[in-house]
């Protein structure tokens, strides 16, 4: 099977294995190529400045999660979601206007003060992803952030959401205080 694009099949059809056929056809396609008359795999660029509140929640729908804003007492708006039964929130931060430069994920557990700050600091000194706190409450909060401007793509925000489920599905089985037995 040949590794050309398929565009390149219907103008150069290979019905050749040999090397030396192979040549012409691969210097004609990568010309092609480098004079950007065959398509090629781009990312899709997050806006310019970032987020909005609005693309947060179409984000999330577009990648099959429900989203909700809610705004807090202080005025500020955020949004919350769900995966795998596990409640979270995404904060805007460094906002210019409307546009949000980074976004954080954040979920919190009730605990009933249950929660014990050395696997706290257990979980900081050895995890590289995800900070982990003791709220007033003593209940435990996990949060990640994320710059999404400039540059980001929807791509790498893609693979970093797939990180922070990760990062907190490992926390909330092995940090979190075990239920009593019955």
């Amino acid at each position: 099977m040949s590794t050309f694009h398929p565009a390149v099949h219907s103008l150069l059809p290979i019905t050749s294995t040999k090397e030396n056929d192979l040549k012409p056809r691969l210097l004609i396609a990568t010309a092609l190529l480098a004079a950007g008359l065959l398509p090629s795999a781009q990312a899709k660029d997050i806006p310019n400045g970032g987020f909005t509140v609005a693309d947060v929640v179409q984000w999330l729908q577009e990648e099959g999660f429900q989203a909700k804003t809610v705004k807090a007492d202080n005025g500020d708006v955020h949004v919350n979601s769900k995966f795998e039964g596990i409640s979270f929130s995404v904060f805007l931060l460094d906002c210019d206007k409307e546009r949000c430069g980074s976004i954080q994920f954040a979920v919190g557990w009730k605990t009933e003060g249950k929660e014990d700050a050395a696997k706290i600091a257990e979980w900081n000194r050895d995890k590289r992803w995800g900070r982990a706190y003791l709220d007033a409450d003593h209940d435990p909060w996990l949060e990640m952030d994320v710059d999404i401007s400039p540059g980001g793509t929807y791509e790498l925000l893609n693979d970093e959401f797939l990180t922070y489920r990760g990062v907190v599905q490992e926390f909330a089985r092995g940090y979190l205080p075990k239920p009593a037995a019955k």
